[in-house]
């Protein structure tokens, strides 16, 4: 009977074609300068997690209330990072199911609005975020969209204009919290609007949050009704979202993320956020926002000084805008000038930008990974040189070339992934 039985355990081949794919990846990596602002580099820790068995489990519900059986240990995981992420952040509910910052802030929506509900949210241009009520979004598909600027001449939140539109809309919901703004966001200030016009107050910190969890940013835990945020931004986690609140809204919140806008979550996921959460309540993760912070601030004052426009003039967190109208070049044309160099970086609107989101006036910086590699100021300085050196001389091959041979030697001094 043994010679009829089939063998089907799992193929020990490896696919060549994806591993192939990857390793060209790990290469690019290896090989660039990673200055996307929404980007950085995890712990090889959070990568095997990621990489673990726990992918083969599915697990809709919550720890100890599954429809699934076999769930005793993926609960103890994901109490594990819920248990974490509170501690982290001082608060006293945490959802740490939605695959994403975009998830998060749908389930909060689905959670307190009705279609057509208004929401007041900073205008997209100025530095918001697609899901906070841009047009091709759901948010802009199913609520009533009022938007906030900032101020033409500073460059700044005006929190009077932002009351006065509250005042006039009457939203139900106030977001604050941006993906491309340099300043620090004053979550009093919309707290206390919101409260003079009885709207929720919704913190989106997806870019901040390790910065908040540094030390190196108010928090918006105990002032926002509800802060969501991402784990892969700076807090160095995988991709994924997250919902901190009061606990009273936990009810709400559970079912608006599952069954409300998700099924199954994503066990090995929630397990590595669990071990970036324990990383970031190192002390030495206290010391790196730090130094993201000091790194941005000398990068962008020495572009400044270089003679580029600094969108609000200067930085408080981990990123800044560059204004390159005066330049003669676009965004999308120096993302591809310093692609060439090994220097990746986004185009991105500035305030009040005449062009295309797909052109732009502007490019966007930031320093969460170049400083998880373990660059200080004094690489700032070189990485402003070679940034200036390469956009003044855009159309020189032989000159770019010269600037690609500086972040080569950049990057030998400073590598990523070598045991890989």
């Amino acid at each position: 009977m043994a010679e009829n039985n089939k063998n089907h355990t799992l193929s020990k081949e490896k696919d060549k074609e994806i591993q192939d794919i990857i390793k060209k990846e790990l290469d690019r990596q290896r090989s660039n300068l990673l200055l996307i602002a929404s980007e950085n580099y995890t712990s090889q820790e959070v990568i095997k997690t990621m990489g673990s068995v726990l992918t083969n489990k599915y697990a809709e519900g919550y720890p100890n209330n599954r429809y699934y059986g076999g769930c005793e240990y993926v609960d103890q995981a994901e109490q594990v990072a819920i248990d974490r992420v509170n501690r982290l952040f001082g608060s006293d509910y945490a959802n740490v199911q939605p695959h994403s910052g975009v998830n998060a802030n749908t389930a909060v929506f689905v959670a307190i609005l009705e279609p057509n509900d208004r929401i007041l949210s900073m205008s997209l241009k100025d530095g918001g975020h697609l899901s906070h009520g841009q047009s091709h979004n759901l948010s802009g598909k199913y609520f009533d969209i009022y938007n906030y600027c900032v101020d033409p001449g500073t460059e700044l939140i005006d929190y009077e204009q932002v009351k006065k539109m509250a005042k006039r809309v009457r939203p139900k919901l106030i977001i604050c919290g941006a993906s491309s703004y340099s300043r620090i966001i004053d979550f009093k200030k919309f707290r206390e609007i919101a409260d003079e016009v009885g709207a929720y107050l919704m913190a989106d910190i997806a870019h901040i949050a390790g910065l908040i969890a540094g030390g190196q940013h108010p928090t918006s835990i105990g002032i926002a009704d509800f802060t969501t945020g991402t784990t892969h931004k700076t807090l160095r986690g995988p991709r994924g979202g997250m919902i901190l609140a009061d606990k009273k809204y936990k009810k709400i919140l559970d079912m608006a993320v599952f069954p409300g806008t998700q099924g199954g979550p994503l066990m090995h996921i929630i397990a590595a956020k669990a071990v970036c959460f324990r990383e970031a309540m190192s002390s030495s993760f206290k010391e790196y926002a730090k130094d993201v912070v000091d790194n941005c601030k000398t990068l962008c004052q020495h572009l400044k000084d270089e003679g580029f426009r600094i969108v609000s003039g200067g930085t408080d967190n981990h990123l800044f805008l560059i204004d390159l109208s005066e330049k003669g070049i676009t965004g999308y044309d120096a993302t591809g000038v310093l692609a060439s160099c090994g220097i990746v970086i986004n185009k991105n609107l500035i305030p009040y930008d005449n062009k295309s989101p797909v052109v732009t006036s502007g490019i966007r910086i930031g320093t969460a990974a170049v400083t998880t590699q373990g660059m200080g100021k004094k690489e700032m300085h070189i990485l402003g040189d070679i940034i200036t050196f390469a956009l003044n001389n855009k159309d020189n091959a032989s000159r770019l070339r010269q600037a690609k041979e500086k972040v080569d030697a950049l990057v030998a001094d400073f590598p990523i992934y070598q045991n890989f």
